[in-house]
Order: structure tokens, then sequence, then C-alpha cells
């Protein structure tokens, strides 16, 4: 369990009060006296992340009133962790149904990326609201730090080596086994389309391939866009455009930190993540426009556009993934600047042929307040990624629907698989709030993980 936590009730605990802003002078009429007075003097409003520290006259503090606006947003104690004073607190007050989502809230309050600023400090301490699981809050807490430590992570000290490495430690602290085929071997391994995109990298493209659980429980597969950094290739992105390009292995982040939190509750299912770990880089041997590529499938890609380049790789892993005949087969990635058009940076959509599944997704997303937007895999768009020379394009022939055709494109990998889901995510917070600052960030996995363990809840 995180440090900051304690499970026990302490009397001595300092009060938190979570405040409407409608409820405010409710509050004070409650609270009459120099609490009250010092609430009108400052001018606070109880706005949604706006702390008020309550002096007890001496030179300590009393309590303080942490506002939540309209209640709407259930990660506001993320305010919390970087304004109160160090030492141990409760809170008091309109937690609702949310007590978990609270505590967890507290918890993304502490983080910070300090790997290169070597900056640490110290956090006050929670009083676990009653009701609540220390572990699982923590686990969840652990794997959203993951995800924000992995694609915080500048390419230097990101590339497909270091994302093999970091899946090792995983793997190691849940007992998993882990494979890499790395460099000309995905030629020899009939891996064609990872090979092409990563081979002008100065290091060699590599597909991960971790595995967990008993043999004979339900496969569940997890691949994810490892795609350490995307110049474009060829088909060469503005400078502005590649910035962030060190988040295009989001999706890779994602799926490990779903994984982490799979085999941290010990799900009865056997896992597996794939992740085709790749810099998408210029040289003499870059793939090219108009090059036809050989997948792993069989399928021939013709290729409209050297950016289009994560498709290609996850194409080979889902390949690879759905001839085991999955259960549930799941990829994720950083797809598609028209997937942000759609639904803009907070708003995944997500594709499936599955109704069920897609009912599970949506209810998990709103009950975990893990926002995601089914959006149509609308056949009609397919015949746009036809080729003339090949099975299918790669970029397609119009620049409309583009989220959608990628999918579509996915779509034609996987065939076997019971279920199949495909989230194109952003990874990236461009706009901080309590508890989830500008930078890499977890989307999606808290809802799946929810889906998860409804679906596969280890044994009694």
């Amino acid at each position: 369990m995180l440090e900051i936590f304690v499970t026990k009730k302490d009397a001595a605990a300092t009060p938190v009060w979570l405040v409407r802003s409608a409820d405010l002078n409710n509050w004070a009429a409650e609270h009459a006296g120099a609490g009250a007075a010092w609430v009108e003097t400052s001018g606070f409003k109880a706005e949604a992340g706006k702390v008020l520290l309550l002096p007890d006259g001496s030179g300590g503090l009393s309590g303080a009133i942490l506002g939540i606006g309209d209640g709407s947003d259930p990660f506001v104690t993320g305010a919390l962790a970087t304004v109160l004073p160090v030492q141990t607190y409760r809170l008091v007050g309109a937690l609702g149904e949310t007590p978990e989502k609270a505590a967890l809230g507290f918890a993304l309050g502490t983080y910070a990326f300090t790997r290169y600023s070597g900056k640490t400090r110290e956090f006050p301490r929670l009083v676990l609201p009653e009701g609540v699981d220390g572990e699982e809050v923590s686990r969840v807490a652990r794997a959203i730090f993951l995800v924000r430590d992995l694609i915080n992570t500048p390419t230097n000290d990101m590339s497909p080596a270091d994302l093999a490495a970091a899946v090792e430690a995983v793997a190691e602290a849940h007992d998993a086994k882990v494979s890499v085929i790395e460099g000309d071997e995905l030629l020899e391994r009939n891996y064609p389309m990872i090979h092409a995109v990563g081979r002008a990298a100065a290091v060699a493209p590599r597909l991960i391939d971790l595995t967990w659980g008993r043999f004979d429980a339900p496969k569940v597969t997890l691949v994810g866009k490892g795609v350490c950094f995307d110049t474009g290739g060829l088909d060469l992105k503005p400078s502005s455009a590649m910035l962030l390009m060190k988040k295009d292995m989001g999706g890779a982040a994602n799926v490990l930190a779903l994984a982490a939190l799979v085999m941290g509750a010990k799900l009865d299912v056997r896992l597996r993540v794939l992740i085709p770990a790749v810099e998408n880089s210029v040289a003499g041997d870059a793939f090219r426009p108009g090059d036809i590529l050989r997948s792993r499938k069989g399928l021939t890609v013709e290729i409209g556009n050297t950016d289009a380049e994560g498709r290609l790789v996850l194409a080979d892993a889902l390949a690879d993934a759905d001839a085991e005949e999955p259960e549930l087969l799941i990829d994720m990635a950083t797809l598609t600047g028209a997937a942000r058009t759609a639904l803009g940076p907070d708003l995944p959509p997500f594709y499936t042929d599955d109704d069920v599944l897609a009912a599970e997704i949506a209810a998990a997303a709103a009950s975990e307040a893990d926002p995601l937007w089914r959006m149509p895999l609308w056949q009609p768009y397919d015949s746009s990624i036809d080729s003339k020379i090949a099975d299918v394009n790669n970029a397609g022939d119009s620049p409309f629907a583009g989220s959608i055709t990628a999918a579509l494109f996915l779509r034609r990998f996987v065939g076997s698989a019971k279920s199949w889901v495909h989230f194109d995510i952003y990874g990236w917070a461009p706009k901080p709030k309590p508890g989830r600052p500008v930078g890499g960030e977890a989307q999606a996995i808290r809802a799946l993980y929810t889906v998860l363990k409804d679906r596969f809840a280890p044994p009694a």
C-alpha cells in the first residue's frame, strides 16, 4: 500500500471538509465562529480544486476546506497533496458514492516526474475513508504512475530497448515471462511490417511478448503500439508536430499498466501482452511511400503514407495475437489525429463489433469516471482503404473519417478472436486538473480493468 495512506482511524487526523460551492454558506452556518469568519474574510468560494487552510489561532491548523465546485470531478482531491502541510488528514463531507475515487484522487496528486530534475518532496498522509481498499487504490495509482513515467520519459531514455526493459521489470515483479524478437530476426519469424517500420532507426525494432497466468485459463491478449518516436518517416512531420512524439508509445505504456493491474489482482486469465517497439526514423533504408509490404497475415499493404506507421506494426502483432483465438483481444494506440479532432484529448474513441462488450466498456467508463466513447466501424468507409495494386492501403484515398478508417484497417487483421476492441487514445493531458498534471496520462485502463475484474474474477 502507498505510504501516504493510513488505515487506522486517527483521532488526531486533521479534518478536510469537501464542500460544494452551493453549500458553502451552509457549512459556514454549521461552523459558526473563527472558521466561518475566515471563510468570509478570505473570499473563498469553494471552486473546484481550491483549498482554504483554517488556522487554529495558535499557529497551527484546525482543518481545511476543499472546494469541489458542482461536485462533478470525483478526483478533485488531487489538489490536496501539494497544498496541505505535511501531517495526517481525514476527509469529511461530500464523498457520496465515490470514496475510492476520493482516495485515488489524493494519491494521484502526489505524482511528479522527477527523473531529471531530482526534486522530491514529502507529502501529507490520508486516513482512508471507511470501506476503501487501500491495496486496490494503491494498485491503480501505481499503474497510472507507470503510464505517466513511461510516456514522460524522452526517447533518448525510452528507446525500443528501454521499453523492453520496462516490460521485463513489470514481468519480474509478477512472475511473468518475457521474450523479445529483435532486428532481422523479425523477418525470419515473419513480422515483416514491424521490421520495415523500425529498420531505419539506430536502435533495432523488436516485438516484446509477455505471458502470465495458468495455461488453460481464458485468453486475454493486450496489444500496444510502441512507437518510441515518430518522425513521420520519409513523409516527414513538421518540427512542431514532433514535439510530443515521445508519447507515441502511449498505447504500449497503457497496456503494460493494465497488465500490471491484471497480474496484481491475480485475475483468472491467460494473459499475453504484445508490444511492437520501434522508432519511425529517416535513413537510407527507411520504408517509402509507394512501397508494398507483405504482412504477417499474408495481406499486402501499399504504403500511402509513412506517417501512418502505427497501424502497420499493430497489424503484425494483431495477426499473431488473433491466431491464438483469444477470448478477448484489446489493442491500444496513439493512432490518429482524427480521433482528437472528433473527440478532443480527454475522450478516447473505441471500436468493436461486439455490442455486449461495448456496453460493458461504456458502463465501466461511466462508473469509473474514465471517459470513453464508442465509434462505429462504418463498413461503407472500408473501400476507402482499398488499393489498386495491393490488398489494402495504409492511408486510404480520403482525408475524412481517419480514426474510423484506421480501425477498419486493423480489423482486416483480426478474425479469430472471440471479441476485439481497439482504443485510439491520446495518452497526454494538455491542461492540468487536480491530480492530473500536464504530461503523459493513463486512458481507458481503469474502465478496462473493471470489465476484466467483472469477467475474470480470481477463484475464491
